[in-house]
């Protein structure tokens, strides 16, 4: 779905220009963390749909975008006078696991809920988060983590949560449709613990949090969240999910154009994951394979005139060398220039 037929089936936002909310005084109690890159009217439209929400309109929620070094829109200085919300702008590219702890450290809630500009979510969906969120703070302090039901814009069920991978299970599901390559089954139909719960709609203890240090910033996009319930779970936290409370996201990975640059960034995400959680071994197996997909790609781009593409594949394969080494830094480095030259060919 292009972003014009998708933004035709979102709710319009509110006007821009309405009056302040009266608000009950005190700090919020649940803050509404957004990642923005590029996708302002998305944004803005999400943040429609929380304006008129008691909760928001109460005082017990707030909303704190952080942008990663999105072109200038006048959505933006708007979103910033919005009562309520705060925006912090970036002036380069960070990736998703800063830029969410940047937003975590600027909020004032007792618990985080991110969201993804691409979800929607239905009326009272606010309410039911804080009435969740109570409940847990008053009488089952023990979880951290809980993610909540997702639907596809058609209303059926994408699925949200799984197991926490493995070099077989990465290895043995290249076979299957992309959709159930990370998500091995559907989520309980009832509230349950589970291994891990994904990131476009999750609510997070402030407690946990700051004990697991937020999201680990060596992850610039993908497989963080998948990293923080299993450092939240080593912790003695539990991650649960609530399929009662749903949001509809339109544009989940798995149903995307894979183009090379995001491919990329999925790929040291998965090697660091390995680095950290998988033995030495495994993650060298993993390298190999990585490095022969990025060497067949290189040679196809090139042989279709790709220039551009087969660059981003060569620089995947020495990511891939740079980690296995040891010298995740370096790779880190080398993903950012990958970042920036993408962003000065988009402004170009």
């Amino acid at each position: 779905m292009n972003a014009a037929t998708m933004a035709s089936l979102l709710p319009r936002p509110l006007p821009l220009s309405t009056p302040p909310h009266e608000k009950i005084a005190g700090e919020p109690f649940l803050s509404v963390v957004i990642v923005n890159h590029d996708g302002w009217q998305e944004t803005a439209q999400l943040v429609a749909q929380i304006e008129i929400s008691g909760a928001f309109r109460r005082g017990q929620a707030e909303v704190m975008i952080v942008d990663n070094h999105s072109p200038a829109h006048p959505l933006a200085s708007r979103l910033r006078r919005r009562p309520g919300v705060s925006l912090r702008r970036w002036g380069r590219n960070h990736g998703f696991a800063k830029a969410a702890n940047e937003g975590c450290r600027l909020s004032r809630g007792k618990w985080f809920l991110f969201l993804n500009p691409d979800v929607t979510t239905p009326a009272g969906f606010l309410e039911a988060v804080v009435r969740r969120a109570e409940d847990l703070s008053r009488d089952v302090p023990g979880v951290g983590i809980v993610g909540f039901g997702l639907r596809n814009e058609d209303g059926s069920l994408q699925h949200s949560a799984g197991p926490f991978p493995s070099l077989l299970s990465t290895i043995t599901r290249l076979a299957l449709p992309r959709a159930r390559r990370k998500y091995h089954w559907s989520p309980p139909a009832r509230w349950a613990h589970v291994p891990w719960v994904s990131g476009c709609c999750l609510l997070v203890r402030s407690e946990c949090f700051q004990d697991l240090g937020g999201f680990d910033e060596d992850f610039f996009l993908y497989y963080e969240d998948v990293d923080l319930c299993r450092r939240a779970a080593e912790r003695g936290w539990s991650v649960c999910h609530d399929p009662a409370i749903r949001v509809t996201h339109y544009n989940p990975l798995h149903r995307r154009e894979v183009p090379p640059h995001l491919r990329l960034f999925t790929r040291h995400s998965l090697l660091t994951y390995g680095s950290k959680h998988w033995p030495r071994w495994q993650l060298r197996v993993l390298a190999g394979l990585v490095r022969a997909e990025a060497w067949f790609q290189r040679q196809a781009a090139r042989r279709r005139g790709r220039a551009d593409n087969a660059e981003v594949f060569g620089q995947l394969q020495t990511l891939t060398c740079e980690m296995v080494e040891g010298r995740t830094l370096a790779a880190r480095k080398r993903l950012n220039r990958v970042v920036r030259r993408g962003e000065k060919q988009r402004v170009g």
